[in-house]
């Protein structure tokens, strides 16, 4: 069943939750509309356990043209910028920590903003069409959505100052040797790609790998005492859930694992009151 947001649609199968940016006619740019859809979304998936993994693409010839022009020309004073970034910290950052495996399908250009939104995915198909845009300097703006964190921790530093400083463009097969893409499959070949990919992801251990995730943007910034730390606390939850206890029986029985089918199984407890005030 598809589900229509301002500027955005969503659909569920199975264990996946597909995002589609929809705003054909103004290239996918990141209105106010899409970030505030895209805020409420992640918001639900936080608490809705059944969505194991997300494939996020977009509708249309480009995946996202970065800022929406039309607001950049009415509303760049101090307090309007302030208040937008006030927003997008409620949304980016909880979207490339969303302790769910989230993979990202993009044909057509990621400009800007864009391509940051599409770093924010753990995995990236790109489309023959697919190109990235850095266009920050072009514009005369501070490289945003989360780009700074993001292409840096994947390309490292110099390669991240070639590409922004120049206003650098990569295509498809750039992209993916530069590590930032899993692969280059034909234009119509993205969603089924990304699909599978997303469904390959949901059927293994999804919120341990969500748990990894989140443990692996601190590596950057941790030193190796506290990632050691971070790995001991992470390996208590992992190993205590029945995913873990799932592949653990699995392996000694010889047999496959169905971490999907052994969350399903399992009661659910988020330790909050129910409606009559039980937990």
């Amino acid at each position: 069943m598809i589900k229509s947001w301002p500027h955005v649609e969503t659909e569920r199968r199975g264990a996946v939750l597909i995002i589609r940016l929809n705003n054909e006619k103004a290239r996918n740019s990141l209105t106010r509309e899409m970030r505030f859809s895209l805020r409420d979304i992640v918001r639900e998936i936080e608490d809705d356990h059944t969505v194991r993994a997300v494939y996020l693409t977009a509708k249309g010839k480009t995946f996202c043209s970065g800022g929406d022009l039309r607001m950049l020309t009415e509303a760049s004073e101090p307090w309007p910028v302030h208040r937008r970034f006030q927003h997008a910290a409620k949304l980016f950052p909880p979207l490339l920590q969303l302790n769910r495996p989230v993979v990202c399908g993009v044909r057509g250009m990621a400009i800007g903003g864009g391509m940051g939104l599409a770093l924010m995915a753990d995995l990236i198909v790109v489309g023959e069409s697919a190109k990235f845009g850095a266009g920050f300097f072009r514009l005369g703006a501070v490289p945003d959505c989360l780009t700074l964190y993001t292409l840096p921790r994947t390309i490292g530093l110099a390669r991240t100052r070639n590409f922004i400083f120049t206003n650098g463009t990569w295509n498809a097969d750039e992209i993916v040797d530069n590590g930032l893409a899993l692969k280059v499959v034909p234009d119509d070949d993205v969603d089924a790609e990304g699909m599978a990919l997303a469904e390959q992801l949901a059927a293994g251990p999804a919120e341990v790998m969500g748990l990894a995730k989140q443990l692996l943007l601190k590596s950057f910034e941790s030193s190796v005492d506290e990632l050691m730390a971070y790995e001991g606390f992470g390996q208590v939850l992992a190993m205590s859930s029945v995913e873990f206890q799932e592949g653990l029986q699995a392996l000694m029985e010889k047999r496959p694992s169905d971490p999907m089918g052994a969350a399903a199984a399992a009661p659910f407890n988020d330790g909050l009151p129910s409606a009559d005030g039980e937990k």
